[in-house]
């Protein structure tokens, strides 16, 4: 018996079909990522990205979208790299490590943000998204800082209940292991997200996703990828930049798309998630 999803069916699928939101992070990064995210979502098999705001170039990401461009909110707390920095736009001195930008681990945010700074920081990031024209069609956590942790957890909730959009949410397997009901509490305030997330180790989706998609089962499913195309500046910061390459070249190319097609897949995206939660 096929245990029937409540997205699934309310979106009209049958209950055995598999659908999937094909996602772009870290929109903003980066010149080449831009590039790569936009060719993805209008010419490949992308569906929906999430821009960086306090990123530089992510007042690029917003000059570039279209009408009917799926763009959410890559929400940011964190700073990854040694060599490329960025902050708050927000005056948030708990959220800024010794040279001034985000710190740089999920576990450094946890240990010394103040809750009330991180609201004000992520809402300014909604804000100023929807200020350049970014018509917010989900929020998502950049390294999943506010996405695993209970009182974090609870500002992004919040945010997604405020500007009615949905959220991304790891699985139920995580749910079990991280010891809160993130996903109960997320439905029981009328808030929607995807039935399940295709987890990727670090960057570089292509082997995760070769062989997790041919054993999908039904329901809604997000998958995500870190497009971007080769370049000096990528090269010079980002000690995974081949792996982003290859993201873009997995979407360019038509291979995930070809993978989706031969496995009976089809996609949707978080645009018409929302329309569904402000259904009602």
């Amino acid at each position: 018996m096929v245990l029937v999803s409540t997205v699934l069916e309310r979106l009209g699928y049958s209950p055995d079909d598999r659908v999937v939101i094909v996602s772009c992070d870290d929109v903003g990064l980066n010149h080449s990522t831009n590039e790569a995210v936009f060719a993805s979502l209008r010419d490949s098999a992308a569906t929906s990205a999430a821009v960086m705001v306090p990123c530089p170039w992510a007042r690029d990401a917003a000059l570039r979208a279209e009408p009917g461009d799926d763009l959410g909110v890559h929400l940011t707390l964190n700073a990854e790299w040694d060599r490329y920095r960025w902050g708050p736009i927000t005056h948030a001195p708990s959220l800024v490590d010794g040279d001034g930008g985000f710190p740089r681990t999920v576990s450094d945010v946890w240990d010394h943000a103040d809750l009330d700074e991180v609201r004000r920081e992520l809402r300014a990031q909604i804000e100023r998204a929807a200020l350049w024209g970014i018509d917010v069609s989900h929020l998502t956590s950049h390294m999943g800082s506010v996405q695993v942790r209970p009182e974090f957890f609870d500002v992004y909730l919040d945010l997604a209940i405020e500007y009615n959009v949905p959220l991304r949410l790891s699985g139920a397997s995580s749910e079990r292991a991280l010891g809160f009901a993130f996903r109960e509490r997320t439905a029981a305030a009328g808030v929607v997200f995807p039935d399940r997330l295709i987890v990727v180790p670090g960057v570089g989706s292509r082997e995760t996703l070769t062989s997790t998609l041919p054993q999908l089962r039904p329901g809604v499913t997000e998958l995500y990828l870190h497009p971007a195309r080769q370049a000096a500046d990528l090269e010079a910061f980002a000690l995974d930049w081949r792996a982003r390459v290859d993201d873009d070249a997995m979407l360019a190319s038509g291979d995930l798309a070809a993978l989706l097609t031969t496995h009976g897949i089809g996609t949707t995206s978080y645009a018409t998630l929302r329309e569904l939660q402000r259904a009602g």
